[in-house]
């Protein structure tokens, strides 16, 4: 197939620590589709002292990155960060265009596509070329999977989240092109961002956890979650949530795992009072070892795991912890292992 212009494009993020991983690895997914299509692959970075991220995701993937480099960018502005990306796709007209499920992600990717008066699909768990040549873009929804395309409107949007897809080898002696975009020297904000102030996350990292402990609305109420949060504790391990947890009130929604939440891969998963509905079992998909605590036998969430424990996990739990402190060995008084 001849080789096109670059189109499949990638909004990249860089934090304090360099490129953000759902960038390098929306970048390593944009590589494969844009081999597919016989095309090249473009990224759009913005900020400040870009040349080492730049470097990094031509590593990645990246055949061309589009480097906006100006302090009106730090901190991200989102009117502005819309105004210069929606400049860019307008004159390049990329076919499609993936951006992180991030904070900044999941508010300018909107912004964009309203821009461009085109269709937009959040929260992607699968990204695939159709025979036709179009992004089919996959989504858990009614208790299954589904498929959105956007056979007109162009770019085809979507947004995923972290650990979605797999982190790139970097080949550093891949060689791409930097091209400079303009940075207005001044723009009107409407509303402008002072300042990012980042919450200090309590207890193990989620996203780097080995061992997760995640609750669900099985727990019944906030004292059966404390429970679980206990468990989690003693076990030094990532304390993990579904939808309606956070929706109790239980926990914050930066606990939430799924596909409107985060993606995990950790060791070893424990499941407590959770059904097993798809949308949440999607962010643990590359867990090695899932275990799950559950009251009722029939409960979906059985057939997605190692090891199921068929029991109330009010019961089970505190002797669990108990167990662990005393570090004697638990045996259920009416426990069915499956």
């Amino acid at each position: 197939m001849e080789t096109k212009s670059a189109t499949v494009f990638v909004i990249a993020e860089q934090g304090e620590g360099g490129i953000q991983p759902v960038s390098l690895q929306l970048v390593g997914k944009a590589r494969q589709l844009a081999d597919e299509l016989g095309s090249k692959v473009g990224a759009v970075l913005l900020g400040q002292n870009l040349t080492k991220g730049a470097h990094e995701l031509i590593a990645a993937g990246a055949d061309i990155v589009f480097q906006g480099d100006s302090d009106l960018l730090v901190p991200y502005q989102a009117e502005l960060f819309t105004e210069i990306i929606v400049k860019l796709l307008v004159e390049h007209h990329p076919e499609i265009l993936l951006i992180g499920s991030t904070f900044m992600g999941r508010e300018l990717a909107p912004l964009i596509a309203a821009k461009l008066e085109t269709g937009l699909t959040a929260h992607c768990i699968d990204l695939v070329i159709s025979s036709e040549g179009i992004l089919e873009q996959k989504i858990p929804a009614y208790g299954g999977m589904i498929t959105i395309v956007c056979p007109e409107k162009r770019p085809q949007m979507a947004t995923v989240a972290n650990g979605v897809f797999s982190n790139p080898a970097l080949n550093t002696t891949r060689s791409g092109e930097i091209i400079s975009i303009d940075v207005p020297n001044e723009f009107p904000l409407r509303v402008q961002t002072l300042e990012i102030v980042k919450e200090k996350s309590e207890g193990v990292y989620l996203e780097s956890a080995s061992v997760i402990v995640a609750g669900g609305a099985g727990a019944g109420d906030h004292d059966g979650w404390c429970q679980i949060a206990e468990l989690a504790e003693v076990l030094n391990a990532g304390l993990g949530s579904t939808r309606p947890a956070v929706d109790a009130g239980w926990t914050k929604l930066e606990t939430m795992i799924g596909q409107s939440g985060k993606m995990v891969s950790p060791e070893v998963y424990i499941g407590i009072g959770i059904s097993g509905e798809l949308q949440h079992m999607v962010g643990i998909v590359r867990a090695k070892v899932m275990i799950a605590i559950n009251n009722d036998a029939k409960a979906p969430v059985f057939e997605q795991v190692d090891y199921g424990v068929v029991e109330d996990c009010r019961v089970f739990v505190p002797a669990l912890v108990k167990a662990l402190k005393n570090k004697e060995s638990y045996i259920g008084r009416a426990t069915h292992v499956i």
